[in-house]
């Protein structure tokens, strides 16, 4: 899975989330591993022996699709840098290095690519559209060899598209070396491709979750008194990797539960405290993203439940409130509703929910399509999404419950079953 802004939050503040998966076989990882040998993880077996990759067709009609909409929007060509969109239109995963290297979408004809010389063999063993591989030498210049791309193309004049994560050392090359060219975001090409899952796709992302389901109610019985969050993230991550997927579950207890992200502060696991739980993985390159909140070892207090209970209502209404055609900020002033009905906020004032209440998912943790106040777009066939209006009373606790949805010709489904109550966090 990539790595999203809050991994690296949590990793920053000491506690671990999928960033516990980058540990490895650290030695701290591997001794908390050998205090649980021969307990529950020792059941797992891989979940993925059914799974389907992308097929080059799909990824043909991808491409075809983006051409079309470069047609629409006047866009001679479409640049990739390293990184989900280029693996999404080709397939492709490359290390985003300083040594450049970008494939390049025409409006019409094949896929074309631009790398390092001493790189061309290795990059030609990963092509599975287009077979052009124009080649620079380490003395020379990429962007020159981009803009003789465009010449021998016929481009001369015109818009070229930059995907929203190429790096701007390269944006500023290529224009240098072809001033004559108009450069212009490539969101209203690889948003619309990307923002709504092929059958294919969602079965992947079905997969994730399964998985990461899995893990959860592996690690949740191993909760004990004394427990660190990061002794419980290595045993997720292990989970995972023992179901066969790349991912982890970080987790926050008591008042440290109230931070969306984590806190600072040194924890360790006693009776009667919140579990605020959230993780994911990803297969073949689609993700998972599911919180869970429990109370370990004792009885829910009265207002344990009531804050629980009152965010399961939010929920519910954010996933109610997810039709077809309907903008997505209407999901958020649902699950909001019924926050600041009960005397939260109100908007993103605490004691409440300080966020919006989901966004989107598929290759990235975090994609487009945020359920959040002024986003109108409307909501989709194929279209994902999380739905987590999280409750944070700094002092006391936090209760999140996370769940991904997407949209059907008939409505919204569940990836993954919410919680049915406060002592069953698996439906």
């Amino acid at each position: 899975m990539s790595i999203r802004r809050r991994d690296f939050i949590r990793m920053g503040a000491g506690t671990a989330g999928l960033g516990a998966a980058l540990a490895g076989s650290s030695p701290v990882r591997a001794s908390i591993l050998e205090k649980y040998k021969g307990g529950y993880l020792d059941g797992l077996r891989t979940m993925t022996g059914d799974v389907v990759p992308i097929t080059v067709a799909e990824r043909q009609s991808r491409v075809a699709k983006a051409q079309r909409l470069m047609t629409e929007n006047k866009i001679d060509c479409l640049i990739l840098d390293s990184g989900t969109s280029l693996k999404y239109f080709t397939g492709i995963s490359w290390w985003p290095s300083e040594r450049t290297m970008v494939a390049l979408i025409p409006q019409k004809g094949e896929v074309s690519y631009v790398c390092p010389a001493f790189e061309a063999e290795r990059l030609r063993e990963l092509i599975t559209l287009g077979n052009e591989v124009r080649t620079w030498e380490e003395h020379e210049s990429p962007y020159k060899e981009v803009a003789r791309y465009f010449s021998g193309k016929g481009i001369r004049s015109g818009n070229i598209a930059l995907e929203e994560r190429l790096r701007f050392f390269i944006f500023d090359g290529i224009r240098k070396e072809a001033s004559s060219l108009n450069y212009v975001s490539g969101d209203p090409v690889t948003i619309p491709c990307r923002l709504q899952k092929s059958s294919a796709e969602l079965a992947l992302m079905q997969k994730a979750n399964d998985i990461t389901i899995a893990a959860y109610k592996v690690v949740v019985s191993m909760l004990h008194e004394g427990m660190t969050p990061g002794e419980f993230s290595d045993l997720a991550t292990e989970a995972h990797n023992k179901l066969g997927a790349s991912g982890g579950i970080s987790v926050n207890f008591g008042e440290a539960s109230a931070y969306p992200h984590g806190s600072v502060k040194p924890q360790r696991l006693k009776k009667g405290d919140i579990v605020l739980m959230d993780g994911g993985c990803s297969v073949e390159g689609y993700g998972s993203d599911i919180s869970r909140t429990i109370v370990f070892g004792a009885e829910p207090t009265k207002r344990q439940r009531e804050i629980w209970n009152l965010e399961k209502k939010a929920q519910a209404a954010g996933f109610d409130a997810a039709r077809l055609g309907d903008p997505c900020e209407n999901v958020d002033f649902a699950a909001r509703k019924v926050l600041t009905d009960a005397g939260f906020g109100p908007d993103y004032k605490l004691p409440g929910l300080p966020h919006r209440t989901g966004h989107g998912i598929g290759m990235d943790g975090h994609e487009w399509g945020n359920m959040v106040k002024g986003n109108k777009q409307p909501l989709l066939p194929g279209m994902c999404f999380s739905v987590e209006p999280n409750i944070s009373i700094y002092g006391e606790f936090g209760v999140r419950l996370e769940d991904c949805a997407y949209m059907t010709p008939e409505g919204a489904r569940w990836f993954s079953k919410p919680s049915l109550a406060i002592d069953q966090p698996f439906a």
